[in-house]
This record gives C-alpha cells, sequence and structure tokens, in this order.
C-alpha cells in the first residue's frame, strides 16, 4: 500500500510540474531534453556504493529541486523556475515508476522496496 501512495505522488508530482511548464513557452522538447539529466548523477556508483549513494540520493530529493523554484520565484528567473520545474518532474516520474531513494547497501535497495 505504502507503495502505491509514493508511486501516485509521483504522478500528482510529475502532472503538477508539467501543467506549470505548459505555462511557459519553452515547448516540450527542452522539457524532454532535460528530463533524464538528474540520472547524471549515478556516475557516482562507478566511484563506489557509498558515494552513488550519496550523488543520487541528493539529485533525487525534492528539497534539492525546489531550490532553483525557490530562487527563481524569488529572482523572478524563468531559467531556474524552469530548470527546478523540470528538475522536480524527473523526480515525481521516477518516483511513479518505482524507483525511490537509494541506501548505500545496494544500487537495487530504496525506500520503495528492493526492485
Amino acid at each position: 500500500m505504502n507503495r502505491v501512495i509514493l508511486q501516485l505522488e509521483g504522478l500528482f508530482v510529475l502532472l503538477f510540474c508539467m501543467y506549470f511548464y505548459s505555462t511557459y513557452d519553452h515547448g516540450w522538447g527542452l522539457f524532454l531534453l532535460f528530463l533524464l539529466l538528474p540520472d547524471i548523477s549515478m556516475l557516482g556508483y562507478f566511484i563506489n556504493v557509498k558515494i552513488g549513494t550519496l550523488f543520487y540520493n541528493l539529485f533525487h530529493t525534492y528539497v534539492t529541486s525546489a531550490l532553483p523554484l525557490a530562487w527563481g520565484i524569488i529572482t523572478h528567473s524563468d531559467l531556474s523556475i524552469i530548470a527546478g520545474l523540470i528538475w522536480t518532474a524527473h523526480i515525481g516520474m521516477d518516483r511513479l515508476l518505482g524507483y525511490g531513494l537509494k541506501y548505500p547497501t545496494h544500487f537495487k535497495d530504496t525506500h520503495f522496496s528492493k526492485i
């Protein structure tokens, strides 16, 4: 049941971000181009599991993705808002697909369950 709730939360976040992104005139190509960018954080796993987990979780938490959103709202920067929306949409998409924050034991150990 908890998994379903987390996936529904991810769906809501993804749709919420897509809606607000659509209010800007930057096209969906830009959205799709940068949607998977936070996954570059997985490169940390080439160093070791502990570093990989740290980088992955840092780039896949809503607190971090909210920083450019907040900065964009404060400074009236559309670019920063769009970056935050795409980044947050990525996290929502991951949660929808069942990918969660990682435990330092193995890449497949997440707060959802073992993938």
